[in-house]
């Protein structure tokens, strides 16, 4: 029988916490520029102009339709090779994963936005209200508390996308964790420790963001 042991890892910690240290960061960083390609095409995609809503509808089901993993290899190594650029790892990863988490965000976004009542923007238009002023004012703000939990629930599920960057050898925490486990060959008891740091740094935002859903409901 297997004889579990989980002291060896007292003498990586420091790994592991570095680990920890770059997933939050790519998270981070996913999270603010997904939210930003997501709120572009969130918008844009209402336009009327097909010039502008129909390349953004593409891109959204173009990285709906297909596995982030796949994207984040394509990104590392082909995309670089069809530009003729240079492009690290980090670079490749981030870029990826953002558009990717964008795609999602457009979705929460625009659908956030049509569920406004379209009365409301046909009154603030009598007043004299431009386009952008009745997006600003009257639209945004209300669609913005439908649409806060389903965008949490997204980045928290960008945070486990980043689990995919140690594909490209960037030393997210499962990075380090197999970088322990071809040292230790004591591949259980690491794996399961990774498991339990995700789950200790996501289970308090699902509670949160749980909260947040009752109170938006109610």
């Amino acid at each position: 029988m297997y004889q579990w042991s989980f002291a060896f890892l007292a003498d990586y910690r420091s790994l592991l916490l570095s680990g920890v240290y770059y997933t939050l960061g790519y998270t981070v960083l996913c999270v603010v520029l997904g939210l930003l390609f997501g709120f572009v095409a969130g918008i844009g995609q209402l336009f009327r102009s097909k010039l502008v809503s129909a390349p953004l509808k593409a891109y959204v089901e173009l990285f709906r339709c297909t596995p982030v993993l796949i994207q984040i290899i394509w990104f590392y190594y082909a995309l670089p090779d069809l530009l003729g650029i240079e492009m690290s790892a980090a670079t490749a990863a981030v870029l990826a994963l953002s558009l990717y988490g964008g795609a999602f965000y457009s979705e929460i976004i625009r659908g956030g936005i049509i569920s406004i009542d379209p009365g409301q923007a046909e009154a603030a238009r009598a007043l004299g209200m431009t386009k952008a002023q009745i997006m600003r004012r009257v639209v945004l703000p209300q669609a913005l508390r439908s649409m806060t939990p389903p965008l949490l629930n997204q980045s928290i599920i960008q945070l486990k996308n980043t689990s995919l960057v140690s594909v490209v050898a960037l030393p997210d925490l499962v990075y380090q964790g197999q970088a322990i486990v071809h040292e230790t060959y004591r591949p259980l008891e690491t794996y399961t420790l990774v498991a339990l740091i995700y789950l200790a740094i996501l289970l308090p935002m699902t509670s949160f963001v749980k909260r947040l859903e009752t109170r938006v409901t109610h």
